[in-house]
């Protein structure tokens, strides 16, 4: 006995979880630091060599650093989701020992929204699986949330009790997992035990049943009288009933006081109530945040659980003790106290766990606006006076239709200091937000099992509706008294700010993401270098970043489960998002801060056709109908696409005029390509002229000369205009050019001309002039090049015999090889002015496009504004 006595008091003194820092915190804290210095060098580079003042490409350099500024930024932010990763470990034998008798009650809520894009047998696969957890049924309360106020979804939700009587003795028996029975029987079709088998059949009868009865009167759009004078409840809805305007109507559809309220097997069923709040043309319903609002007044007039677990209706309960570790956490004896509550989808960091609106478990007085206080214990273990409400069912029906009413909550703190917070998108972080600025605590626990599955958005078209509509929430949170830098100062951690903010900022990151995607691919078009060559050792700090973050991102995926294929989807979804739903998201916040329109919420279709579910399976993308955000992919992706290809063409081409100019001038030459280097020896000893080449910024008129010293040499000639100091206008009207002989006789005349190339013959020795004049009225730069053909020691031995037919062949090649000088030169010439009319063109469409753009959003915004004024109501769209 007192061994006995021994272990039950050590197993009593033990925590009923554990924490533990994460494995190989300190290498990735190494890594993480390096890939730091990595920026820091990038950062340094973009600053070292920023092009001078008048060099082409200034700004685009300058609009890239700005860019890799904003990328740097937001990646420190996500350090703070891996910098102190925590992991917890919940002791539910414990908590059975010590708590088993004096577990607390549990409010589950489901919310839905409309019967068509959430269909009602989804909606009550998920109330079948929140009914059977392992936990006793009588501190069980599940309620329903119908914001569109569908009899139909009345209509299935009664039909999900009549089923719980098998569904939920079903799955206890037999430790079913998942409990959705959709779910269940679909990957569960192959039954090995014959008893077991039986009572399987049974049960999937009995399932098909109802989902075709629900189905069959959800094809009909209406509830027949037949089913109608079964049930009370129907009474409520008539003619004048419509999902906006209608009463409050709550039903208890099973009430767990009801000691004949069992399942097969006797034992006691959970709570089972329907909620639709009321609705009202002139009262705003706030959305989700409203429904999740009036389900917490609700459930304080029935069952007032001190737990509460909120759930989105397209997600079902897949691990059955999901409840009893969360309880580990808020049923700590000397932690407990702290914790506001506990997310099983999310992240967390510094005690500060996102709350993201569904499968999260809250205690009640820290949602309904309480503040932590360390003399203020909560006990979750101490009897509930709702328990002995002796109420009838009519009672507690009407009192919580009072509470359910639009008019309860004027004059109240309801939506700003209780319940969740209103007049965001997003209500669900801002609110997990404030929790934390009142002192409480939060932890994210991810189980062994996932605690949840659901219906994912598996087309393109739908996650990025989703994700537009997070993105406008997030950024609204950020420009408004609750961004986590200025609200959560001094109240959380800085890293659990950070954190936030790696949300928040989805939005605005959408812009330098954006430059990223355009400008590089039109500079490499136009021959702007972005980034250092690889022979270079600035290209190493480049090179470590983006090799190293993507490896660890990989290895990331592959530790999770995933595979490459799906790392590559979530890199392409990455940039996908960022492009559209990110950037419509930034546009659409930036007209609801001016007042232009109003907060809205796009409700995503939960219904899935099998080719597309089968497509998703396969992690093959699915992009659905055209919309605008498929319209600026495809835009993007032919940008990039023809970019790289016309810089590809581009250097072929540029690589066939080079070789096509030595095939040609070579042969002229009388030599051979592997005699070339005895040529440029030769060339060397005989000390020829040199080629006279300037650049020079003209005016007006700039005259220069060159003394040609002997008569019959010929003189070569060539001249282009590479720019001209214009960012707006670019001429082809050219410049003149006069070449006049010593005696001041005019030997060429050329008019207008942007480059020309010409050679003469030098009647007589002496200074020759060449002038060029400039008629616009801007200064243009211009490259010169003269040569002279002549070979000094070709006079000194002319009359030599022996040594004339050796100098006649040195003299041309020679001659050869300056052309080739000559030519290269013209030739660098004309392709530096081709690669500036180029950009110049390429910034001018910039600009074109930009202001175009400018001009329809400025003309967009007047109109909606006068469209406002003149109809003299508030546009917007409104969730059921």
């Amino acid at each position: 006995m007192g061994s006995q006595g021994g272990r039950d008091e050590e197993e009593e003194a033990l925590p009923l979880f554990q924490r533990q820092q994460a494995k190989g915190r300190v290498a990735y804290r190494v890594f993480a630091s390096t890939i730091f210095v990595g920026i820091c060098l990038i950062w340094i580079h973009r600053f070292l060599y920023i092009p001078i003042v008048g060099e082409g490409g200034r700004w685009v350099w300058v609009g890239m650093f700005m860019a890799e500024l904003c990328f740097s930024f937001f990646w420190v932010c996500t350090q703070s989701l891996r910098w102190n990763l925590t992991l917890l470990y919940p002791f539910k034998h414990s908590l059975s020992l010590r708590y088993e008798d004096k577990l607390p009650g549990i409010d589950i809520f489901v919310c839905t929204a409309d019967p068509i894009i959430e269909p009602p047998t989804l909606v009550i696969n998920t109330i079948l699986s929140a009914m059977s957890y392992n936990y006793p049924s009588e501190k069980l309360a599940v309620y329903l949330s119908d914001d569109g106020g569908s009899d139909l979804t009345f209509y299935a939700l009664l039909e999900a009790s009549h089923f719980a009587k098998y569904w939920i003795p079903f799955c206890k028996k037999n430790d079913i997992e998942p409990m959705s029975p959709e779910a269940y029987f679909a990957h569960n079709s192959n039954v090995q035990d014959i008893t077991y088998a039986q009572e399987w059949s049974v049960v999937k009868n009995l399932y098909e049943e109802m989902k075709e009865r629900i189905e069959s009167t959800m094809e009909r759009g209406n509830i027949s009288k037949e089913i109608r004078v079964k049930h009370r409840g129907f009474s409520e809805w008539n003619c004048n009933v419509t999902k906006k305007d209608h009463q409050s109507i709550v039903q208890i559809v099973l009430d767990g006081r009801d000691e004949t309220a069992v399942d097969n097997n006797g034992y006691r069923l959970p709570t089972l109530v329907y909620v639709a709040r009321e609705k009202r043309p002139q009262y705003p319903h706030h959305f989700k945040a409203g429904a999740m609002n009036a389900l917490i007044r609700v459930a304080s007039e029935i069952s007032n659980g001190p737990i509460i677990l909120n759930l989105d209706c397209d997600m079902y309960v897949n691990d059955s003790d999901a409840i009893r570790e969360a309880l580990c956490f808020f049923m700590d004896e000397e932690k407990g106290h702290e914790i506001a509550y506990v997310e099983l989808v999310g992240m967390c960091g510094y005690d500060s766990a996102f709350y993201l609106g569904t499968g999260c478990f809250h205690r009640r007085e820290s949602l309904c606006g309480k503040n932590y206080s360390e003399d203020n214990k909560l006990r979750l273990d101490i009897k509930d006076a709702k328990k002995n409400d002796k109420r009838t069912v009519n009672e507690l029906e009407e009192a919580s239709k009072i509470v359910a009413s639009c008019s309860y909550e004027k004059d109240t703190q309801w939506g700003k200091e209780m319940g969740l917070v209103y007049g965001c998108p997003v209500e669900d972080n801002i609110t997990g937000l404030k929790i934390q600025c009142r002192g409480w605590k939060s932890v994210y626990y991810c189980p062994n099992k996932e605690a949840f599955l659901g219906v994912a958005p598996n087309t393109l078209e739908v996650a990025l509706i989703q994700h537009r509509r997070w993105a406008e929430g997030f950024f609204q949170i950020f420009l408004s008294k609750y961004c986590p830098f200025i609200y959560g100062h001094g109240k959380i951690k800085l890293g659990a700010q950070m954190g936030y903010c790696a949300n928040l900022l989805w939005a605005p990151m959408s812009l330098p993401t954006l430059y990223y995607v355009i400008v590089p691919p039109l500079c490499l078009l136009h021959g702007i270098p972005l980034f250092p060559q690889a022979s270079s050792q600035w290209f190493l700090p480049y090179a470590y970043v983006f090799i190293s973050k993507n490896a660890y991102s990989i290895v990331e995926t592959w530790v999770c489960g995933g595979t490459i294929k799906a790392w590559w989807n979530s890199q392409r979804m990455w940039v996908i998002r960022r492009t559209t739903a990110y950037f419509l998201a930034f546009i659409d916040t930036a007209i609801k801060q001016l007042r232009l329109s109003q907060i809205t919420f796009a409700i995503t279709p939960k219904v899935v056709t099998d080719d597309v579910l089968k497509r998703y399976e396969k992690e093959v993308m699915e992009f659905g109908s055209s919309t605008t955000e498929v319209t600026i992919i495809a835009t993007l992706a032919m940008l990039n696409l023809l970019s790289f290809v016309g810089a590809i063409m581009k250097r072929i081409i540029a690589s066939e005029i080079d070789f096509n100019t030595t095939e040609m001038l070579i042969p002229q030459m009388g030599i051979r390509l592997k005699e070339l280097y005895a040529v440029l020896l030769l060339a060397l000893l005989s000390s020829p002229q040199a080629v006279f080449g300037i650049r020079f910024v003209i005016d007006r008129e700039e005259c220069f000369s060159h003394d040609v010293k002997y008569e019959g040499d010929t003189v070569h000639v060539s001249f282009v205009v590479i720019k001209a100091d214009s960012s707006w206008h670019y001429t082809n009207d050219g410049v003149d050019l006069v070449v006049k002989g010593p005696n001041g006789d005019q030997i060429q005349d050329i008019r207008d001309k942007i480059s020309d190339k010409f050679e003469f013959m030098a009647h007589q020795r002496g200074v020759h002039s060449f002038c060029f004049t400039n008629k616009s009225p801007y200064h243009e730069t211009i490259d010169f090049d003269v040569h002279v053909g002549h070979f000094s020691y070709y006079d000194e031995h002319a009359k030599d015999e022996h040594f004339k037919p050796l100098l006649d062949q040195i003299w041309k090649l020679e001659e050869a090889l300056y052309n080739i000088q000559f030519e290269q030169h013209w030739l660098e010439a004309q392709t530096e002015r081709q690669a500036i009319v180029n950009e110049a063109m390429g910034r001018r469409a910039i600009h074109k496009a930009f202001y175009e753009s400018a001009a329809l959003i400025v003309a967009s915004i007047l109109q909606v504004y006068l469209l406002r004024r003149l109809f003299e109501r508030k546009l917007g769209m409104s969730r059921v």
